[in-house]
């Protein structure tokens, strides 16, 4: 009997989980190209909705409608949902739960159809050295610079003169008077560029750095004057720096970990360690040098624990504090994958934090949490919805002992709304990852929506927005980060007519949180980007992402991105911040004290300087303040700290951690600090 039992379980078993099977199994394209895939489903005649593994490079429809827009192989999953299909393939996301496969697709490298010489001067000075930048355009019309180029210098005057030379590495010098041709090669497609190299009137060079002493991560500028042999200063010479370093002999504990530094073309010069540096002008046979000494930077602080108020059932998610309209001081946060919860807490007394409402809505998970800037309205972000009409809730919270839902909005939301912003009675929510819509709140209990921002970029990707002083800047995975004129751009933008000011692309695929910050000291204008991703882990390589169902402990990667934005037209990235072995989540940058707070997943809180013209990798030149690890042995994941997101808040840290709930820290005043342990 009791084997009878086990066979009709199996069978039913058997019979009530459906497999899907993609036709074809697996699918070669070239770029440019389009092919569909279908499903069929072995027990079900319900219908698959089809998700693509990397939207930018490859789009994939709802239905299957694939389209190759970049080379590489990619993985198409097929999900059965575990609800019926309603009709709105918008509804969906790959993170839903349900019986799912996948496929690879192979798109093909596009052969090159031309290259070109870019931005090489037609004249030289002898006894200078430039670099040659070669760009490739491939029988899809894309640019590229991904493909191995080979030079040669070829005299024109006579075979025996010698008037220039390359490494090998891109680079030529020019010898002597004369003319030379340079060849570029690249998979048998050439370019040529002629050159004439005539004579350097550089008769001396002098080289002065903006400070002879500095600490690691300060940003000193060396500038090299060449003139003639008349005195006279000679404009566009072409200056090669170089440096020297060697440890400073009075500070023992410096002698063994070296003396790395850089300097940029531009003369920008930063050390990570205390030495002392020699920095090298050249242009021809001309040199001037100049040394400095560098010492540490030395703002380490340490950290006062305050309090604690546990959250052991469920995950923790996003944070906000706010003083509310009785002048005490309030925080909310949600909870992911759970049953639609939002924690409310009075933290006026960060050492006594008493949670005080609880709301729930129609949501398995409310990501993110805002508070508007009078007090009065907090938004929820809402995912998985019983009637897959995800969107957002907001509240009143006049009074946070007694929190009102006055309305929900999903018109057109119904995807899913991961992250939100509320700034002067708009609401800007990013929709289903694909783009951010602006939705007029001055009428809590009856908003409506006034317009909305999205690329072109095939497979675009949107994953936070920020606004300030009437700019949003957007954080985006494939698209990287864009800055966009909401009424406070200068550029004619408005809540009612987003226009775009810059953006800059990601090179990793990973953008994930956006930061704008404009340092007083530097007066500098930058954009932070934070990336995420996460280590396969080898106890559950199939898995990726926050293994939280496994109750495994997950480890990030990736890093923070620093991109000077002072010209919008052309932005570039200029220092990072990255932790040797973790990845951040969520940031916060104070502006008056120019200290970034970032929740560092499994590496903790961090508390980083970020003072000053920024170069190079900020960790590396030791201006991390403190950091802090939030175990808790009765945590939702016992022992595993995983920092969530941080705000500062009237000289105390607030932060949550995603297997804890939220803590309170502050930091000890730097005349009795010691080395930074918490």
């Amino acid at each position: 009997m009791e084997d009878g039992m086990r066979t009709l379980l199996l069978l039913l078993t058997v019979i009530q989980a459906p497999t899907i099977e993609i036709t074809p199994a697996s699918l070669t394209l070239e770029v440019g190209e389009s092919a569909t895939l279908r499903a069929v489903i072995q027990g079900s005649d319900a219908q698959v909705v089809f998700f693509s593994g990397n939207r930018m490079a490859l789009t994939v429809t709802p239905s299957g409608h694939v389209t190759a827009n970049r080379p590489g192989t990619f993985v198409v999953t097929a999900l059965l949902p575990d609800k019926p299909f309603d009709g709105a393939w918008d509804s969906y996301s790959r993170r839903d739960p349900g019986i799912r496969t996948t496929i690879e697709v192979t798109v093909a490298e596009p052969p090159l159809e031309s290259i070109a010489i870019v931005g090489f001067p037609k004249q030289m000075y002898a006894g200078t050295t430039l670099p040659i930048r070669v760009l490739g355009t491939d029988t899809s019309g894309a640019e590229r610079t991904d493909f191995t180029t080979r030079f040669l210098i070829s005299n024109t005057d006579t075979e025996d003169a010698h008037t220039a030379e390359t490494d090998g590495f891109g680079n030529v010098t020019a010898l002597a008077p004369g003319s030379f041709t340079i060849t570029a090669d690249a998979d048998g497609v050439s370019a040529e560029h002629h050159v004439n190299v005539i004579p350097n009137p550089t008769a001396s060079l002098t080289l002065t750095a903006s400070s002879r002493e500095a600490r690691t991560g300060d940003v000193v500028r060396f500038e090299a004057s060449a003139r003639s042999s008349a005195g006279e200063r000679l404009e566009k010479i072409p200056i090669t720096f170089a440096l020297s370093s060697r440890p400073d002999p009075n500070r023992p504990e410096s002698v063994g970990a070296g003396a790395p530094a850089q300097i940029d073309p531009l003369g920008r010069f930063v050390a990570e360690q205390p030495g002392i540096y020699t920095i090298v002008a050249m242009s021809g046979d001309r040199i001037a040098r100049t040394s400095v000494l560098v010492t540490p930077r030395n703002v380490a602080r340490e950290i006062e624990f305050l309090g604690h108020a546990r959250v052991s059932d469920r995950i923790t998610s996003d944070l906000w504090v706010w003083e509310g309209i009785d002048g005490r001081d309030y925080a909310v946060h949600g909870t992911w994958n759970a049953e639609g919860h939002a924690y409310f807490y009075d933290v006026t007394d960060p050492t006594d934090m008493k949670l005080i409402d609880k709301v729930q809505v129609d949501a398995r998970t409310v990501n993110d949490v805002k508070v508007s800037e009078d007090g009065r309205i907090c938004i929820l972000s809402r995912e998985g919805a019983s009637n897959r009409r995800n969107g957002f809730v907001l509240l009143d919270v006049s009074d946070p002992h007694n929190v009102e839902i006055l309305s929900t909005f999903d018109d057109g939301l119904t995807g899913g709304v991961h992250n939100v912003f509320i700034h002067e009675d708009h609401v800007y929510a990013v929709n289903n990852g694909r783009r951010w819509d602006v939705i007029n709140v001055e009428d809590p209990r009856n908003p409506f929506r006034v317009s909305r921002f999205e690329t072109k970029t095939p497979g675009r990707s949107v994953h936070d927005v920020w606004v300030r002083d009437g700019i949003a800047y957007q954080a985006g995975r494939s698209d990287g980060l864009i800055v966009v004129d909401v009424g406070g751009g200068g550029m004619g933008g408005s809540p009612t007519s987003p226009v775009e000011m810059g953006k800059f692309p990601q090179i990793t695929g990973w953008n994930h949180a956006v930061w704008p910050f404009k340092s007083k000291s530097a007066g500098r204008s930058y954009v932070i980007g934070g990336d995420e991703a996460f280590y396969r882990n080898p106890l559950k390589p199939e898995a990726g992402g926050i293994l939280w169902k496994e109750q495994i402990p997950s480890r990030a990667k990736g890093w923070l991105h620093f991109v000077e934005f002072d010209d919008m037209k052309e932005p570039r990235e200029v220092a990072r911040y990255q932790l040797p072995d973790s990845g951040p989540h969520n940031l916060w940058i104070d502006w008056d004290e120019e200290i970034m707070y970032v929740a560092h997943y499994d590496a903790g809180l961090r508390i980083v300087d970020i003072s000053g013209e920024l170069l190079g990798d900020l960790y590396r030149q030791g201006r991390e303040i403190a950091r802090f690890f939030s175990t808790d042995n009765e945590g939702f994941l016992a022992n595993a700290p995983f920092a969530w997101g941080p705000q500062p808040h009237k000289g105390t840290i607030f932060f949550t951690d995603f297997n804890s709930g939220l803590w309170a820290i502050r930091l000890v005043p730097s005349d009795t600090a010691t080395d930074g342990e918490e």
